[in-house]
C-alpha cells in the first residue's frame, strides 16, 4: 500500500509540473547580453527541478569550454552573444525529455518613455451606424426608414448608389439629393464582415428641411488616450495598449488613415464602483503629432513628425521581456491635470506567462494614495500608460475592472514593440477572444 502511494504521489507531482512547464511559452526573446539562466525564464519551483541541453549556432552563445552543446542548469548561465535563435530542450529532473523552448535572441531596444496625454482621430472606411433618430413626419407620426430596412447599430454604409461614403455630412447630403430624384435609394452596407445591399426609402424631416433615413451615423473614432513609447531614431510610436473598436459588433472598424495630436486635461470624472471614471480634455498643442497605421489588439502604432521628451525620464531606457516582469511594486506614468506628466505607485499582482492578444498581460492595482484620491483608480484615457518596473518599461495600463476601479490589467511592452515592427515577429500566443477598450 505504501508503494502505490509513493508511486501515485511521484506520478501525480509529475504531471502537475509537465502541466505547468507546458503553460509556458514555448518561444522567449532574450536581449543580445542577456543570460540565459533557466531561474531567469521559469518559475523557481519550476527551474530547480530542469536542466536544459543547450543546442545553439556558432557565436550566438559564450561558452566557458568553446563547445556548442551544454548542460544547463539551475545556477548555471550562459551570456547571448548576438542575434539569433537558441533551442532549449528541457528535462524534468535531468532525465526525462519533455518540452523544447526557442529562445530568440534580440537586439536591445531603447525607447523614450511616454505618459503623455493625446488625443487620437482615426478616419475610417465609410460611416458607421450607431443608433436611430426617428424622423418627424408631416402628420406628426414618427419614422424610421433606416430602422424598417433592416440596418443596425454596428453597420458601415459604404455607398449612396454609386457614390463612396467619406463622412457623416456627404452622406446627409447625398440620401437627400438622391430622394428629391427617387422614392428609394441603394445603400451599400457592411456588417459584421458582411457586404450587402439595401434599399431605403427616405423621408422628409420638416424640422431640417431635407429628406433624412432616421439613423444616427459616425465618421470617425476620437478621444483622449496616453502615448506609451517612441523610438528615438526612427520616431515609431505606440499608444493606448488596446484596439480603439467601435460600439457594434464590428470589432476592428477599418480605417483610412489616422493621426495623434497633443491633448490637454482639462478635469477628471472620478471613477467608482460600478461607474468608469474618465478624462475630460481637448486637443490642443503642436508638441506631439504623428500618423497612425495600425489600429490593432496592442494598440494603435505609427510615426511622429517630432521627437518627445519626458522630464521624469530624460533619456532612453530598456524594454523588458514578457519573462522579465514581475510580480511586485511598480509606476505609472499619466496626466491627470493640464499636460503635467506624473509617477504613480502601483502593484503587478498577477503576471500571465503566455503573450496573450487580448491587451491582459498582467493585473494591476493601483497602491498611490493621491491617484485613489484624485480618479478612483484606473479611468478611461489612461489607456496606453507607461508600466515601469526596475528603470524599464514593461507594459502599459489597458483596462480597468469596473467593479473595482482601482483594479486593472496591462498588456506586455513587448508586444508592443512587435506589433510598432520594433522586434521581429513570433508565434507563441493565445488566440483573441475578444477586445475590450478602457
Amino acid at each position: 500500500m505504501g508503494l502505490f502511494f509513493f508511486v501515485f504521489f511521484t506520478v501525480s507531482s509529475y504531471m502537475i509540473l509537465v502541466q505547468v512547464a507546458a503553460s509556458n511559452p514555448a518561444h522567449l526573446r532574450i536581449n543580445v547580453g542577456d543570460r540565459v539562466a533557466l531561474e531567469n525564464l521559469f518559475p523557481d519551483y519550476l527551474s530547480e527541478r530542469l536542466t536544459a541541453l543547450v543546442l545553439e549556432g556558432e557565436g550566438k552563445l559564450k561558452l566557458q569550454a568553446g563547445s556548442n552543446q551544454k548542460i544547463l542548469q539551475q545556477n548555471d548561465s550562459l551570456i547571448a552573444d548576438v542575434p539569433g535563435n537558441i533551442d532549449l530542450y528541457l528535462r524534468l529532473f535531468g532525465v526525462i525529455p519533455f518540452k523544447k523552448v526557442t529562445l530568440q535572441v534580440v537586439s536591445p531596444v531603447k525607447v523614450m518613455v511616454g505618459g503623455h496625454s493625446i488625443g487620437v482621430l482615426l478616419n475610417s472606411e465609410g460611416v458607421m451606424v450607431v443608433g436611430y433618430s426617428q424622423i418627424t413626419l408631416q402628420d406628426g407620426s414618427k419614422a424610421s426608414p433606416g430602422k424598417d430596412a433592416g440596418l443596425k447599430p454596428g453597420a458601415i454604409i459604404l455607398k449612396v448608389e454609386d457614390t463612396a461614403v467619406q463622412s457623416d455630412t456627404q452622406l446627409s447630403y447625398l440620401i437627400d439629393q438622391e430622394a428629391r430624384r427617387k422614392k428609394q435609394i441603394r445603400l451599400k452596407i457592411k456588417y459584421r464582415g458582411k457586404v450587402s445591399e439595401v434599399k431605403v426609402k427616405p423621408q422628409f424631416c420638416g424640422e431640417t428641411g431635407r429628406y433624412r433615413i432616421g439613423l444616427l451615423v459616425r465618421d470617425a473614432a476620437a478621444g483622449v488616450g496616453t502615448l506609451t513609447f517612441v523610438e528615438p531614431k526612427t520616431k515609431k510610436f505606440g499608444a493606448l495598449g488596446h484596439m480603439i473598436t467601435t460600439s457594434g459588433p464590428e470589432d476592428s472598424w477599418v480605417f483610412q488613415d489616422g493621426r495623434v495630436v497633443s491633448a490637454v486635461v482639462q478635469a477628471i470624472q472620478k471613477g467608482e464602483r460600478g461607474k468608469i471614471g474618465e478624462k475630460i480634455g481637448f486637443f490642443g498643442g503642436n508638441d506631439i503629432s504623428g500618423k497612425i497605421n495600425k489600429n490593432t489588439a496592442y494598440g494603435i502604432f505609427g510615426r511622429l513628425q517630432q521627437q518627445v521628451t519626458n522630464p521624469l525620464f530624460p533619456e532612453p531606457i530598456s524594454v523588458a521581456m514578457s519573462h522579465q516582469v514581475k510580480e511586485g511594486p511598480a509606476t505609472i506614468l499619466t496626466v491627470i491635470n493640464n499636460r503635467t506628466i506624473e509617477a504613480f505607485k502601483v502593484k503587478i499582482e498577477t503576471v500571465f506567462s503566455r503573450p496573450r492578444a487580448d491587451g491582459k498581460s498582467m493585473i494591476i492595482r493601483v497602491t498611490d494614495p493621491d491617484l485613489l484620491r484624485r480618479t478612483g483608480g484606473i479611468i478611461q484615457g489612461m489607456s496606453g500608460s507607461p508600466i515601469i518596473q526596475e528603470r524599464k518599461l514593461v507594459g502599459a495600463v489597458t483596462h480597468v475592472l469596473v467593479n473595482d476601479p482601482s483594479q486593472g490589467y496591462g498588456v506586455f511592452a513587448e508586444m508592443m514593440l512587435e506589433e510598432a515592427g520594433l522586434l521581429p515577429g513570433r508565434t507563441s500566443m493565445i488566440p483573441l477572444e475578444e477586445r475590450l477598450a478602457v
